[in-house]
């Protein structure tokens, strides 16, 4: 019995020293710093895919004009253990202003939540010159007519000042309104109802010359003139004394608003261009031409080998292209490689080629790709990427030449599985931004980052897409749509992809994408 009373005391006196023990160290081990994101974030009546900027962690969603933006039904998914504190992005949410959300994960961060929608609001009166001015935060409307006009007595042509589901009260389209005072009418959209006023004022010049906007082969011509006239856009070289008139397929009218593009111009010349209203004509604007800007390297000839990374560019040569490389022969060779297949028998073309990299099931995919721009580093088995280069001009086509080869989808990841043993897409894609410094990529599921060619940095944007197998060499064009002719960009991109869903390490073992030759055009 004794024994075991001693036993007992000594297991006892342990337990307090012990306690004690740890009660006089100090936890200096820090708690890993990993960022909770939302990665997934679907809503009701969208009209694109949410952008999701895990940098600085602003998530914005995109609604159609279906959408009641004060009650929209959200669908959330969060990184592995992230949770809310406070309120959550759950259920119904009013969307009509941005709200601020707590994420945590060890640490606490703040994300933005904002929504975009864009409805398509018009008011046109009969004999109108230029577009009305819709001021939408001050729910005003002002016409401009000529002086001729009896303004007691105004034909509303066209009117629509909310969604699709909205009315307006009274109903004053097709019919003559008051205008020499303001106009009060009442939008009701979704129950609300809201207050707006219809204003005139009255001019004596009946065309203007409102802009142009000058690329390299091309101009943007803008013009205000009387609604109802033949009203078009002219232009002449600056040393011509000749005006030629823009064709009808070129130009654009919009009520007393109308813009025509202005194609086969030369570079780097000095041209002027005015409005034309019936027998008026706006003020003359002279615009210089851009120059015409091609990528270097454009036709994958200077290549050296690193150890295990092929790289697009000669050795002690400036980097202007580079591939995910870096990233693959962490785990096996490189899968973008220069080739002496080419279409014109001489040089090299760039073969893209995706592949599962790694040891039997050990491993993931890596899409064959190569970008305008730097590979910064590798996380983990993941790349973190910087794409653009400096870029000032408006091109408005890529050309090139290709080949393709589609193996099966054999590696998906979650929201891609329905894609399994489907055959691989490949893309060429480019775009240009505007944004202060080059578009980091990151392809980290954990904190991914990705280009959204809806996104607010984004001037123009586009694609080719190949579905099929190309055995041969053929040539490829397609079309950069911009969101605005007056936007300049500061950065542009071209990106080439084996598998269109690489990002995403979704792809096809042995799918394969030759480039080579890439032009970019400036005109139409």
């Amino acid at each position: 019995m004794t024994k075991f009373r001693n036993i007992f005391y000594i297991i006892v006196s342990t337990g307090i020293f012990v306690a004690l023990l740890s009660s006089c160290l100090k936890n200096d081990i820090p708690y890993p710093r990993i960022q909770p994101n939302i990665v997934k974030l679907v809503v009701e009546n969208q009209s694109q895919g949410a952008q999701l900027d895990t940098i600085n962690r602003v998530a914005t969603v995109y609604l159609n004009e279906q959408a009641d933006i004060y009650n929209v039904n959200v669908e959330v998914q969060l990184s592995n253990s992230a949770t809310w504190v406070g309120d959550s992005i759950y259920g119904t949410i009013d969307m009509s202003y941005t709200q601020y959300y707590i994420l945590k994960l060890y640490q606490e961060y703040v994300w933005t939540l904002k929504a975009v929608q864009n409805i398509t609001r018009y008011f046109t009166v009969a004999n109108q010159i230029g577009a009305s001015v819709i001021d939408v935060p001050g729910r005003r409307i002002v016409v401009t007519l000529p002086t001729t006009v009896d303004l007691t007595n105004v034909k509303v042509t066209s009117a629509k000042l909310g969604s699709v589901n909205s009315t307006i009260k009274p109903s004053i389209e097709g019919k003559n309104i008051d205008l020499s005072k303001p106009y009060k009418v009442i939008v009701s959209d979704y129950g609300r109802d809201a207050e707006w006023t219809i204003y005139s004022q009255v001019t004596e010049a009946t065309v203007t010359t409102v802009r142009v906007d000058a690329w390299t082969n091309v101009a943007w011509a803008y013009g205000e003139g009387q609604e109802g006239r033949d009203n078009y856009i002219e232009y002449r070289q600056a040393n011509s004394e000749e005006w030629i008139r823009v064709a009808n397929e070129w130009l654009t009218v919009n009520g007393g608003s109308f813009y025509a593009r202005i194609i086969h111009l030369s570079p780097m010349t000095d041209y002027v261009a005015r409005a034309v209203s019936g027998d008026e004509y706006g003020a003359e604007i002279a615009f210089r031409t851009g120059t015409i800007v091609q990528p270097q390297n454009a036709g994958f000839d200077e290549w050296w080998l690193d150890g295990k990374v092929w790289n697009p560019w000669a050795k002690d040569g400036e980097r202007y292209w580079d591939t995910g490389n870096k990233g693959a022969t962490t785990l096996g060779a490189s899968n973008t490689q220069p080739s002496e297949d080419t279409p014109t028998g001489t040089g090299y073309s760039a073969k893209l080629e995706t592949k599962f990299v790694g040891i039997g099931i050990v491993g993931k995919l890596a899409a064959g790709n190569i970008f305008m721009g730097d590979y910064v580093k590798t996380d983990g088995t993941n790349g973190i990427l910087s794409f653009g280069r400096e870029f000032n001009e408006y091109p408005t086509k890529l050309r090139g030449f290709y080949k393709y080869k589609s193996a099966p989808i054999s590696s998906t990841t979650t929201g891609f599985n329905d894609y399994k043993n489907k055959p691989d897409t490949g893309i060429v894609w480019v775009a240009l931004i505007d944004s202060a410094e080059p578009f980091e990529i990151r392809t980290n599921p954990s904190n991914r980052h990705l280009f959204d060619p809806e996104g607010s940095y984004v001037v123009g944007y586009g694609k080719f897409e190949l579905g099929k197998d190309q055995p041969e060499w053929s040539q490829f064009e397609f079309d950069i749509e911009y969101k605005s002719t007056n936007r300049k960009p500061k950065y542009l991109f071209i990106v080439g992809s084996a598998s269109k869903y690489g990002d995403y390490f979704t792809g096809g073992d042995g799918s394969v994408l030759y480039l080579d030759n890439l032009e970019l055009e400036y005109d139409y």
